[in-house]
């Protein structure tokens, strides 16, 4: 500990600490707009300029450290004259239109400008126009752009994929796609981690709310939605609503009131997801022991005997930001993903084929809407191989005529509705983010609603879909259901909680049934990246691996309510664990309304209809540069 003195009180904090964080130990706020800590500490800003007894020049609080004895001024009137000139230059460049912006009243730099009573400006205002593809999942405004590089260093330092840099020089530096690319040509995961970490409003999402309000409109349209784990966690936030008010039935509410027809629960097809991956995945070390008895022994080799290969590990594959990542950087790799589709796409199809049969309807009917914590959710509702739903469904309808007619082509080519277009299994994606804005939009008062249960037969979810939204919960929910398809038994739903927790990459053994398997979780594509060379140059091995794009999992996906400078993860994940402890349901392979789609319209895990509905192809669509 050393001694400092801060605007004329004397105060102990610790040594080499920075001045902005020796600051904040002792209850003084000094305002940063640039500042991440041990991501971002460049001082680009030059909003935390402090005075130093001693030093000429006013000195950056955040990447300058501490020494016994110094006096600090963090509000002086020098630092205040300074701290106006700066913020109000950067306002000279900034597009202020503050009622038009997603970020207004969540805006660092209007809370920063107000603070400082700004209510003019004395610069003659310049800002900078770009052209941007408006239907790209996310979309970036160059006027609202500070040039803070928090972006930058995020996507560097955290996501290690490159995306931003800066372009240009003197007045005319700005940050843009890195390697003069246009967005659509990058190798972007579209995890969202910059928007989230962009202090104004420089970078959003891809805004679908009129998409929803013209849906909900159309008497035609039966309208269906499903809310995904990690979105209960955190919908409440920009509320001011407690976790434990904010909860996913009052969501319900919601959503009832905004006119959707049907509410449904993601835990669903989450729990439906691990009956399809959890077996795919137990086939896999079926494979590999039949064709090699040393196959399970080292789960990175392959299995060769009979001309059989198994590669090991099995990567999951719900997370559409790891999907393109792998495909983008490890292209090779790309069949060791699971081929099960995601929890939002098993239900999209689902609802387009089992559901609509129950109702009666044709597919074309349905409005699928997703409410997903995920930027990249955008994106893979609309790649190729996501329309099974509509297709199965009009196909098993074409049978039933067929049936009909006696087997007469003449009537099935008159009956049949085939040669239509494909229809999407899940129509439009909303963050988390958007549906906060469309509650306020539809002049809902969150704090005034009561709860009320989601629909069924799709409204059933188990603790183990609920985890979901954390990282670890994917690999846990699989091990639990795992567990039981060897057996015939449960275990203990805590048995496989060495996979739980925030850090970046988790490794854990566990014995299934005589079989030692060797599991790994990463979250962040940074770690994920770090992974996955160790496993090429043979340091580690594992036969199942969970991945996250986002650190922390869904519970801080990019689509997530911003609440700047704080990370909210691992909060949030705590909250989806006490809702699976809380559940008395707590095993994907009990939940009664899976059981009961498997008994009525899918077969069985892997059966035939489950695989052409519940499973894609990787290969079906390509990354921008995939050869």
């Amino acid at each position: 500990m050393v001694n400092v003195t801060i605007n004329g009180k004397q105060y102990k904090v610790e040594d080499s600490s920075t001045i902005l964080d020796a600051a904040a130990s002792v209850g003084i706020y000094i305002p940063t707009l640039c500042y991440l800590k041990d991501i971002n500490n460049i001082g680009a800003c030059r909003v935390c300029m402090v005075e130093v007894e001693g030093c000429a020049k006013l000195v950056a609080a955040c990447n300058n450290k501490v020494w016994d004895g110094m006096v600090i001024h963090t509000n002086s009137p020098r630092v205040r004259e300074s701290r106006k000139n700066t913020v109000e230059l950067i306002l000279s460049q900034h597009d202020g239109e503050c009622s038009t912006c997603v970020r207004s009243g969540n805006c660092k730099l209007q809370t920063i400008a107000n603070d400082l009573g700004i209510v003019d400006l004395p610069f003659r205002k310049k800002v900078a126009k770009a052209e941007w593809p408006m239907k790209f999942p996310l979309i970036r405004d160059e006027g609202k752009c500070i040039k803070c590089m928090r972006c930058v260093q995020i996507c560097d330092k955290v996501q290690g994929l490159n995306i931003w840099d800066v372009s240009g020089t003197g007045s005319r530096t700005t940050v843009d796609v890195s390697r003069n690319r246009m967005i659509k040509e990058s190798d972007c995961a579209l995890c969202g981690q910059c928007i989230t970490h962009c202090p104004v409003g420089a970078l959003r999402e891809r805004d679908d709310i009129d998409k929803v309000l013209d849906a909900l409109a159309d008497p035609e349209k039966i309208t269906v939605v499903q809310v995904a784990p990690a979105v209960r966690a955190a919908w409440g936030e920009p509320f001011g609503l407690s976790r434990e008010f904010a909860t996913v039935k009052r969501l319900v509410a919601a959503l009832r009131q905004m006119g959707f027809d049907y509410i449904f629960d993601t835990n669903f097809s989450a729990d439906l997801t691990i009956m399809e991956e959890g077996s795919e995945f137990l086939e896999k070390l079926k494979r590999s022991a039949a064709a090699d008895s040393e196959g399970t022994d080292a789960p990175s080799g392959e299995a060769g005997a009979q001309g059989v290969s198994e590669k090991f590990p099995l990567f999951t594959s719900c997370c559409p930001g790891w999907v393109r990542f792998l495909k983008s950087q490890y292209p090779d790799m790309v069949d060791q993903l699971s081929t099960a589709k995601s929890p939002q796409q098993m239900f999209g199809a689902v609802a387009k084929s089992y559901y609509a049969q129950l109702l009666g309807v044709d597919p074309s009917k349905i409005y699928c809407v997703s409410i997903m914590p995920c930027l990249a959710k955008k994106h893979e509702c609309a790649i190729p191989g996501m329309d099974d739903g509509a297709r199965i469904s009009r196909e098993d309808s074409e049978k039933a005529l067929l049936a009909q007619s006696g087997g007469s082509k003449e009537e099935l080519g008159r009956l049949a509705q085939s040669g239509q277009a494909p229809i999407p299994d899940v129509d439009v994606v909303l963050t988390t983010r958007e549906v906060d804005r469309l509650i306020r939009a539809e002049q809902i008062r969150p704090a005034l609603l009561p709860e009320e249960e989601f629909d069924m037969p799709l409204g059933v979810g188990s603790g183990a879909g609920v985890i979901f939204g954390a990282t670890g919960g994917v690999m846990e929910a699989a091990l639990r259901s795992a567990y039981y398809l060897v057996t015939g038994r449960n275990p203990d739903p805590d048995a496989f909680k060495k996979v739980r927790g925030n850090k970046g990459w988790k490794e854990a053994e566990f014995n299934l049934a005589g079989t030692q398997l060797k599991v790994a979780v990463v979250s962040g594509l940074g770690n994920t990246r770090k992974l996955i060379e160790a496993l090429r140059r043979g340091e580690v091995s594992y036969h199942f691996v969970e991945v996250m794009a986002c650190p922390g999992g869904c519970a801080g996906g990019g689509g997530q309510p911003i609440r700047d400078g704080e990370e909210l993860a691992a909060e949030r994940g705590e909250v989806l664990y006490a809702l699976d402890k809380g559940n008395q349901l707590r095993y994907s392979h009990e939940n009664p309304a899976v059981k009961q789609c498997y008994q009525d319209y899918l077969g069985a895990p892997l059966a035939h209809k489950a695989h052409e509905l519940l499973h894609t192809d990787h290969h079906a669509w390509k990354m921008p540069g995939e050869e």
